[in-house]
């Protein structure tokens, strides 16, 4: 550790004792998640739950709304000086919870280190890679020079939380999760973490932007369903996300709980293996009397549609999400400026999927396994359960295996799985799932940073190359639209439904409910009276 951050531990431990003291005096609330925060360096992996943890203890240059518009964030205002120079005005007289002041400079070191950060399992680098060259005009005026015009700088920067330049040269993740680096200029800073159970937080009186409502709150990880549900029920906790969707009806009727709700942008999808070539096995998949096939059967489109038209979408919505999520064909829902028309859910045919599974060659079908996590997404265990049963009706007999989120997602990020579940929290614009699920995994690029099944598809990635320098919006966002259509048509992924996102409450508390799902301390205040 060093001498810097031993002198910050024990800023913290002071700002803890002091809290502590006011006791009852303090304004708290207790919160509970669903899914764990694996980390607290806001660079290591591009996870929601980290995200939201994030929002709360640092600030982007660009900040967005509950219906992910923009707002001015760090930056004041940005603007295309150039075709390829971006430049943007930074708000003054902002510090760090260290008293740091915020500058340029801590934007440019910000953006050095996002593809620096050592076994990160879902970059950041996307974001900073086409930036060639930053210039600090001022320490309140940044530009970045692009080889290219680059139309979403500024969505990249509601990505990427900005670091202090002085105090995180040096650090570590490991820091980070320690609370020792986890030094931000948010609304909130850290003043305990231990990993998968809670973080606590005291308020940034400081804060350049609106006081949240709550001197203390203390963030809590409850994976299990019925746990979060009771500990919300016995007033253990005072607000929980994730509502689990069979709980629904009895918390709709207790006048002790109010609802926030909103249609999301989290798509629930399956991912497949097209990394193996069509003549390698793929590693859970077998003939029917489990022997290696030889073949990926999964690289051929008729297979991937007939697993595809095999899962009843609204059965799933009605029975398994009991109504809490709209069936899916694409990333973004209707609505959305980058929404694909015409693609619509795809209708459950199991007679035309035997026929497309006999057309590819296997007329007896095969053996599947479909992996998936069983803490992180609503419900995620029961629909795998579900749509394995659907997959072994059409011949194609699936063994199932949910496991905890932290174990799963390791193993997908090296693409172990020949089919997993999977979830995406995107934003409005359809380039965000492109370049991290749908883009050729490009390390140079930043590309496919969340792309576990290897989908590759070169009409696709022409597309998003144009879209990524076309400044005519108009004309970008037809050609977003034309690579989601393609990698629709293709099955380079198998949407299954957007949720809707739930969080529940004690009544004397309010919510601002937001379509990227994230939790956010800040978001919560007392209801009024």
């Amino acid at each position: 550790m060093t001498g810097k951050l031993r002198k910050l531990a024990l800023v913290a431990s002071t700002a803890f004792i002091g809290l502590s003291a006011q006791g009852a005096l303090a304004q708290s609330v207790t919160m509970a998640v669903a899914a764990p925060v694996t980390s607290l360096d806001p660079h290591y992996h591009q996870l929601s739950p980290n995200n939201a943890v994030a929002d709360t203890i640092f600030d982007k240059l660009v900040n967005t709304d509950a219906k992910s518009n923009n707002l001015p964030g760090l930056a004041l205002s940005w603007r295309a000086v150039e075709p390829n120079v971006w430049e943007f005005k930074l708000r003054p007289n902002v510090r760090f919870h260290n008293g740091n002041e915020f500058t340029a400079e801590d934007v440019a070191f910000t953006l050095q280190r996002l593809p620096n950060v050592p076994n990160s399992p879902s970059s950041f680098a996307a974001y900073s890679r086409p930036i060639q060259a930053i210039e600090i005009v001022d320490p309140l005026t940044i530009r970045f020079r692009t080889a290219a015009p680059h139309p979403l700088m500024p969505l990249d920067m509601t990505n990427v939380r900005i670091l202090d330049r002085e105090t995180h040269q040096n650090a570590t993740t490991e820091e980070f999760n320690a609370g020792l680096a986890a030094i931000g200029t948010g609304p909130y800073r850290v003043v305990s973490h231990r990993s998968g159970d809670r973080i606590e937080f005291e308020r940034n009186d400081n804060y350049w932007g609106d006081r949240a409502a709550f001197q203390r709150v203390i963030y809590r990880m409850i994976t299990n369903d019925a746990a979060r549900t009771a500990a919300l029920l016995a007033g253990d906790v005072e607000f929980i996300d994730q509502v689990p969707t069979s709980d629904l009806a009895k918390l709709r009727q207790d006048n002790r709980i109010a609802l926030s709700e909103t249609v999301g942008l989290r798509l629930i999808f399956l991912g497949l293996d097209h990394l193996r070539p069509a003549n390698e096995n793929s590693p859970f998949i077998t003939d029917n009397d489990g022997k290696p096939l030889g073949r990926n059967p999964l690289q051929d489109v008729r297979v991937r549609r007939a697993l595809s038209i095999a899962i009843d979408r609204k059965a799933i919505v009605d029975r398994v999400m009991e109504g809490a999520a709209v069936p899916a064909g694409q990333f973004l829902p209707e609505g959305v400026y980058t929404h694909v028309p015409g693609v619509t859910p795809p209708a459950f045919d199991p007679d035309a999927a035997r026929r497309l599974l006999a057309e590819a060659g296997y007329p007896q079908g095969f053996r599947i396994q479909l992996n998936g996590p069983n803490d992180r997404y609503v419900n995620d265990a029961r629909i795998i359960q579900a749509i394995g049963q659907m997959w072994t009706r059409i011949g194609v007999r699936t063994t199932v295996e949910a496991q905890p989120w932290t174990t799963f997602i390791g193993r997908a990020g090296r693409a172990d799985f020949s089919s997993h579940l999977i979830g995406w929290g995107s934003n409005p614009d359809g380039s965000h799932p492109l370049r991290n699920i749908l883009a050729t995994v490009t390390r140079e690029k930043g590309w496919g940073s969340s792309n576990r099944g290897r989908y590759s598809n070169p009409r696709v990635d022409g597309l998003l190359d144009q879209s990524l320098v076309e400044l005519d919006e108009a004309k970008r966002v037809q050609m977003v639209i034309e690579a989601q259509r393609i990698a629709a048509e293709d099955v380079g992924v198998i949407p299954l439904h957007i949720q809707t996102n739930i969080w529940g409450m004690r009544r004397h508390l309010a919510h601002d409910a937001r379509n990227d799902e994230l939790t956010r301390a800040q978001d919560v205040r007392p209801a009024a009276r």
